[in-house]
C-alpha cells in the first residue's frame, strides 16, 4: 500500500482493517482537507469494506489477480458462443454469435461484482461449461431456446429455494462422491468429443450402416486446413498446460485464430470449410454491444413441447452440474486463499451459494446458459488476491470486453476446439478419486463415464448411474444404506428409460 500523508499518522495492519485514521489536527484547528485526504479515506473505507489488509492483502495484489482470473477465463467470452451458435433448436433457429459474445459477457461482468461485494471472495463467474452443453445438446434440440433458457431460470431459482431452505446439502450428502465425479469425467469426455467432431477431426460416416459409427476425418484420414489449424490447436494448448502456463487456454486460443487468419488469407479454402465462423479480419475491432438476447426466454414454454417427467429429468441434470461444480470450486478457491474457518466452512457460505443461484438466473434470462463459480479464480488466488476487490477487477474487465465482440466472433471452431478438448482432460482428471476396487461404485461410475459421450447425453449417463447404483447396492443387501433422494431419482430415471413401453401400456401411443 503506498505511503501515507504526513497528516495521517501510521497505524498497524490490525488496526488499519478495524477503523479509519482519523487525520490530525493542525494547530490552528482545522482539519485538513482536499484530493489526497479524501482519496485516503476512500481508500481506507474499501479497504475496511472488503477486509483487505485484515487477510493480509494489499491493493496491488488484489488488482493483479483480478486481471489474472480474467485473462484465465476470457476464453468463455469465445467458447460459450461456440458452444451455444453451434447448436440449433428443435425448429433449425440459431443463436447469434455477437448477442451471445455480450449475453455472456454482461452475465460474467454482473454476477461478478454482486459476488465481489456480496460475497466478499475472489471468486469470479460465467456461463459453466457443461452447462452450456446440456443446455445447446439436451435442451434445445426438444424444443425453443426460449423455452430451453426458460428452464435454466427454473434451475437457477430452484437453487435459490434450495439455499434458503438448506436441501442443497442435503441433496448434496445423498449422491455418493463416486457418482460425482464421474459426472465430471462423464462430461469432460463428452465435451472433448463435441471438440473433435465439431474440428472435423472426427466425423460419421455417410450413408453407411453395419460399420463404425464415426471416422477419422471427412473421409477415413484428415484432409483440409482447418483440420490442421485444429491439430496445431491442440498440440500449443497442450504443450501450454504440461507447461503450466497461466492462462493457456485463452493464448492458444488467440495463437490459433491468428494462424487461421492468416492461413484463411494466403490459402484457397471454401467459407463452408470453416463451419460457421470464418476466420476473417473484421472492418472493426470495437463494436456497441448487441443486446438482442437479454430477456428472451420463455419460462414455461417447455411444458409445451416435451412431457413432464423429461423436464424434471432435464432441470435435475441442469442441478446436478451446477450443484457439484460450485461446491467444488467454492471450496477449493477459499482453501487456496486460506480463507477456511477452523471448522473447515467457507465465510458467508450461505450469501455465495445463492449469489451463485441467481447467476443461473441471469444466464437463463440473459440466453447465455447457466452462469456458475469458475475454478480459474484461482489463478487469481495466485496472484495473491484474498477478497472480493479482485472480483470487481474480473467484472470490470467483462464489461470492458462488451465492446470487443468483432474480436471473439472471428475465432473458428477449429481453434476454439481445442479448448473443449483441454478442458475434457480437466476434468477427466476426476476418475482418479474413484474407487475402482469398489464394484458397487466403480460399475455406477464407469456407466455414467461411458454413457455419456456414447449416446452423446449427459442426462443418459447420469440415469445410467443412478439407477446401476441403486440396483447393485439393493442386490448386494445393502439397501438402507440408499438415501430416499436418491431412491426417488432412480426411480424417475428408470420410468425415463422405459417411456415408450409405459406410453404403450397406458394407451398413450
Amino acid at each position: 500500500m503506498p505511503d501515507r500523508p504526513e497528516t495521517t499518522p501510521p497505524v498497524s495492519r490490525a488496526e488499519d482493517a478495524a477503523e479509519v485514521p482519523k487525520p490530525a489536527v493542525s494547530p490552528e484547528g482545522a482539519v485538513p482537507d482536499g484530493p489526497v485526504a479524501r482519496a485516503t479515506g476512500r481508500r481506507a473505507a474499501v479497504d475496511r469494506f472488503f477486509s483487505i489488509s485484515a487477510r493480509g492483502s494489499d491493493f496491488g495484489r488484489e488488482i493483479r489477480g483480478g486481471f489474472a482470473t480474467f485473462f484465465t477465463m476470457a476464453y468463455i467470452l469465445v467458447l460459450n458462443p461456440i458452444i451455444l451458435g453451434s447448436a440449433e433448436d428443435k425448429f433449425g433457429d440459431h443463436l447469434s454469435g455477437p448477442q451471445l459474445v455480450t449475453a455472456t459477457a454482461l452475465v460474467a461482468a454482473v454476477m461478478t461484482v454482486v459476488m465481489g461485494i456480496g460475497g466478499n471472495l475472489p471468486l469470479a463467474l460465467a456461463a459453466g461449461l457443461g452447462l452450456n452443453a446440456v443446455a445447446a445438446f439436451q435442451l434445445a434440440p426438444l424444443m425453443s431456446w426460449p423455452d430451453a433458457m426458460g428452464l435454466i431460470v427454473i434451475e437457477g431459482l430452484l437453487i435459490c429455494v434450495l439455499v434458503v431452505t438448506g436441501l442443497r446439502e442435503a441433496i448434496m450428502h445423498a449422491i455418493p462422491a463416486s457418482l460425482k465425479q464421474a459426472i465430471s469425467v462423464g462430461i469432460g469426455l463428452f465435451i472433448a468429443f463435441i471438440g473433435f467432431v465439431d474440428a472435423g477431426f472426427v466425423s460419421r460416416i455417410p450413408g453407411e450402416t453395419g460399420s463404425v459409427p464415426v471416422q477419422l476425418g471427412a473421409t477415413g484420414h484428415l484432409s483440409g486446413w482447418p483440420v490442421l489449424v485444429f491439430c496445431l490447436g491442440v498440440l500449443l494448448t497442450v504443450a501450454l498446460l504440461a507447461r503450466r502456463t497461466k492462462g493457456a487456454i485463452l493464448i492458444s486460443i488467440v495463437v490459433t485464430t491468428v494462424v487461421a487468419v492468416i492461413i484463411n488469407e494466403i490459402a484457397d479454402i471454401a467459407p463452408t470449410a470453416w463451419g460457421l465462423t470464418v476466420p476473417a479480419v473484421p472492418d472493426d475491432l470495437v463494436a456497441a454491444p448487441d443486446f438482442g438476447l437479454i430477456g428472451s426466454f420463455s419460462l414455461f414454454g417447455a411444458f409445451q413441447q416435451v412431457g413432464v417427467l423429461t423436464i424434471v429429468l432435464l432441470v435435475f441434470t441442469l442441478l446436478l452440474s451446477d450443484f457439484f461444480d460450485t461446491m467444488g470450486t467454492v471450496v477449493g478457491v477459499s482453501h487456496e486463499a486460506g480463507l477456511l474457518g477452523e471448522d473447515g466452512k467457507v465465510p458467508r457460505l450461505g450469501r455465495v451459494l445463492l449469489i451463485d443461484g441467481a447467476a443461473a438466473v441471469a444466464g437463463g434470462a440473459a440466453s447465455a446458459s447457466s452462469a456458475t463459480s469458475y475454478v480459474e479464480s484461482a489463478a487469481g488466488v495466485g496472484e495473491g488476491a484474498r477478497t472480493g476487490f479482485a472480483s470487481l477487477v474480473t467484472g470490470g474487465l467483462f464489461a470492458v470486453a462488451l465492446f470487443l465482440t468483432p474480436l471473439a466472433t472471428i475465432v473458428p471452431a477449429q481453434a476454439a476446439a481445442p479448448a473443449l478438448v483441454a478442458v475434457g482432460f480437466m476434468l477427466m482428471a476426476q476418475v482418479r478419486h474413484i474407487d475402482w476396487e469398489k464394484y458397487e461404485v466403480a460399475i455406477p461410475a464407469f456407466l455414467t463415464i461411458a454413457v455419456m459421450p456414447f449416446t452423446y447425453s449427459i442426462t443418459n449417463g447420469i440415469g445410467a448411474g443412478f439407477v446401476s447404483y441403486v440396483v447393485i447396492k439393493a442386490v448386494l443387501g445393502r439397501a438402507k444404506e440408499i438415501h430416499w433422494l436418491l431412491w426417488g431419482t432412480a426411480a424417475l430415471f428408470a420410468a425415463y428409460f422405459a417411456i415408450d413401453p409405459i406410453e404403450q401400456l397406458l394407451g398413450v401411443k
